[in-house]
């Protein structure tokens, strides 16, 4: 933007376009220090539509604050979200003391923003009331130096009395770098699982090939230990930092390597491997080097089992050891490099219809596998229709008479009349076979037929 093209703006055009918090956010985030700041319309735009998002979140939470979770906040994910916020909070007073406001829009804006969203995602929506309170006032207040209005108004729909302009900085606690970093191991590995399986599913395409079976399962293979050869590689390449206070070039480390006799069977795999150290420990520091991670991997990713299965679509999850495991998957896996292998289980689809009048669930086609609950297929039908929030909220029923119910003309105000409800104990078998299915009711199989009702409370 510059007076020679012709495209600037006057600061009343400015402010009647794209108002006064609208430049302010864009101004700040032009660049910092002697560099050359760059106004951008369309920058202008998308950060007056990230403030609005942020103001229409804001009232969303508040009129639903009390049907949030309560209780202590001593769960993994509550955790990591408090010392997110906390780091936040540090990051963003250091650039603004510094006078770098892009940096402090970034770390107190944007990056803050991720936090929540992340949290969000991993709690599947169930997030804590007080924590969700405690990042909207200190993010209202990190922004509050760039954009006053919108923080002003925010301020006051949090019921505080006095302006904001004599509010205090948010208190930031300790920091848990552990707690992060644990964090950041589940990200990663959940972002190469969901690799895996798009792999996976890619895997059968072509004009002969049979499009791949979606997953139904999945075991994740843990580590404790590196595989002999890998511990050597690591060993070496300590001694060799230690010895040339930092990590030499790849000569050094191949004729430190080539005479080991337990690399020779690995010598393909030495040189990459090698690479993937110094890659990681020039973004983790020398801790990329240990031979065990600090925290239990297994544990973290039990505790997140109900996470995983969402994110990847499966219908159960198992974590366990790689030295229980075959000799490919305990040389695949490593500590901080879990391993993921998925499975199809065969299953049977029957149609679910929805008698209740007047809402937005339709007819579902679901898969019934072996030994399934009424909760099993709920939780299958969420990932169908996203319109069904709580699967505890779902009752399932069945034709008295199989063959003749499904075909009659259903009663409006008796929609479950010729139906009997499948209990939580009743448990479903199936026939891949012959495509059938049975209730399994107190050691009585009962018939379900094709088709099945469902009903949303």
């Amino acid at each position: 933007m510059s007076k020679s093209t012709g495209n600037f703006l006057s600061l009343s055009q400015a402010l009647e376009t794209f108002s006064a918090d609208g430049m302010r956010f864009s101004l700040a985030d032009a660049g910092d220090s002697v560099e050359d700041a760059n106004f951008v319309e369309s920058m202008a735009d998308a950060g007056i539509l990230r403030l609005y998002t942020y103001l229409e979140w804001v009232k969303e939470m508040l009129s639903e604050k009390d049907a949030m979770r309560t209780g202590p906040v001593d769960s993994f994910n509550d955790q990591v979200f408090i010392s997110e916020m906390n780091r936040g909070i540090v990051d963003s007073q250091q650039h603004y003391e510094k006078m770098m406001f892009k940096e402090a829009l970034k770390s107190g804006f944007y990056e803050f923003q991720a936090v929540r969203d992340k949290y969000r995602e991993m709690t599947m929506g169930d997030m804590h009331r007080d924590l969700v309170l405690r990042f909207i006032e200190c993010q209202t207040l990190l922004l509050s130096p760039i954009c006053p209005h919108i923080c002003e108004h925010v301020w006051g729909l949090l019921g505080k009395s006095n302006t904001i302009v004599n509010a205090t900085w948010p208190v930031a606690g300790a920091v848990d770098n552990l707690l992060l970093r644990s964090s950041q191991y589940l990200m990663d590995a959940a972002h190469e699982f969901r690799v895996r399986l798009k792999a996976i599913m890619q895997s059968g395409k072509g004009k002969k090939a049979s499009p791949p079976q979606k997953p139904t399962h999945a075991v994740v293979w843990v580590a404790k230990t590196y595989p002999p050869w890998q511990t050597t590689v690591l060993t070496t390449l300590k001694e060799l930092h230690e010895a040339n206070n930092g990590i030499p070039d790849n000569k050094v480390i191949a004729v430190a390597l080539k005479d080991k006799p337990e690399l020779k069977k690995y010598m393909k795999k030495v040189m990459p491997f090698v690479q993937v150290l110094k890659e990681n420990v020039e973004k983790h520091g020398l801790n990329a080097l240990n031979l065990t991670m600090d925290f239990d991997e297994a544990a973290i990713l039990e505790g997140s089992v109900k996470y995983l299965t969402s994110t990847l679509e499966l219908d159960d999850l198992e974590v366990c050891y790689s030295s229980e495991g075959e000799e490919k998957i305990r040389e695949e896996c490593c500590p901080g490099k879990p391993y993921i292998v998925y499975t199809t289980q065969r299953s049977v689809n029957l149609t679910f219809i929805n008698p209740q009048p007047c809402n937005g669930h339709f007819q579902l086609s679901v898969p019934v596998m072996e030994g399934d609950t009424c909760g099993s297929i709920a939780g299958r039908m969420i990932r169908m229709d996203r319109g069904i929030k709580d699967s505890k909220r779902v009752k399932l029923y069945y034709y008295k008479d199989p063959e003749l119910g499904p075909r009659q003309i259903p009663v409006f105000n008796e929609p479950l009349a010729g139906k009997v409800e499948v209990l939580e104990s009743d448990v479903f078998k199936v026939n891949t076979e012959e495509r059938t299915v049975v209730i399994q009711n107190n050691g009585k199989p009962v018939d379900v037929g094709k088709q099945m009702v469902y009903i949303v409370n």
